[in-house]
């Protein structure tokens, strides 16, 4: 039984269901010396252009790949490779994201059973382009657990904008001041309250909690504490992250 009044949650996808270092920065690595055929010197002047140290492999908080969209990463590094057009650099950028490796911030596949045993419904929006995003929920094993996906080319725009959880409203039925939205940035939180829903902020991305505090109606470790926030008495048990797996903040 469900102590707060909730009928669904939303998730962000990276830094949210998946540890955004992990997954990320070797995204990032790949992605740059490809473009730069292994001339590594050209791979860290690229990374620059998206806020991202390679020696380090590192992003910068404020990195258009951490919130962004595909297109943010392309506008950025575009003029820096005029070998490649729009089109084939989208599709290097895709092709590499959907190859990426994907840790799980928790156990995902018995978390989403708990949350659907009480009832809830589930949705995935996030900034990354449909194709890779729809492969890693699948590579997890979790895509079909959920009733929506929304990613930024998916016809529903791009957070902070709340499109996309006016169209899981839609289709699901539920309520937005009965949905929680739940992110690792301050894009997935302010366009959770543009929606009318809940907020949850968890630390398994890089911004630091003061940060996503002021949009959030609570800061959690990471989404195996959700249970607990919403007032779970199933008596089940969900693993949290270790600690070890989560990207240091700052």
């Amino acid at each position: 039984m469900i102590r707060r009044q909730i009928d669904a949650i939303v998730f962000d996808k990276d830094g949210t269901l998946f540890d955004f270092g992990a997954t990320w920065n070797v995204w990032a690595s790949n992605l740059l010396l490809r473009l730069a055929k292994g001339d590594r010197s050209h791979a860290a002047a690229l990374g620059a252009r998206i806020a991202y140290d390679l020696d380090r492999q590192t992003f910068s908080p404020d990195s258009c790949a951490i919130a962004g969209t595909p297109d943010d990463i392309v506008e950025a590094l575009l003029p820096a490779v005029p070998h490649l057009t729009r089109t084939e650099l989208v599709g290097l950028i895709n092709d590499e994201a959907e190859s990426a490796p994907m840790r799980e911030a928790v156990p995902l596949a018995p978390l989403m059973d708990r949350f659907l045993a009480q009832g809830l419904r589930l949705g995935v929006v996030t900034n990354d382009a449909e194709r890779p995003a729809l492969a890693h929920l699948e590579t997890a094993g979790v895509l079909g657990r959920f009733d929506f996906f929304a990613g930024s080319d998916s016809g529903f725009g791009a957070k902070p904008a709340p499109g996309q959880l006016h169209a899981f409203c839609a289709a699901t039925g539920v309520a937005p001041d009965r949905a929680v939205m739940v992110g690792d940035s301050t894009h997935d939180l302010i366009a959770g309250r543009a929606a009318g829903m809940w907020t949850v902020a968890v630390l398994t991305g890089i911004a630091k909690a003061e940060v996503l505090a002021p949009h959030a109606d609570v800061v959690l470790p990471d989404i195996g504490h959700l249970p607990d926030w919403l007032g779970f008495d199933d008596l089940a048990s969900v693993p949290k992250s270790d600690g070890n797996s989560r990207v240091p903040a700052g």
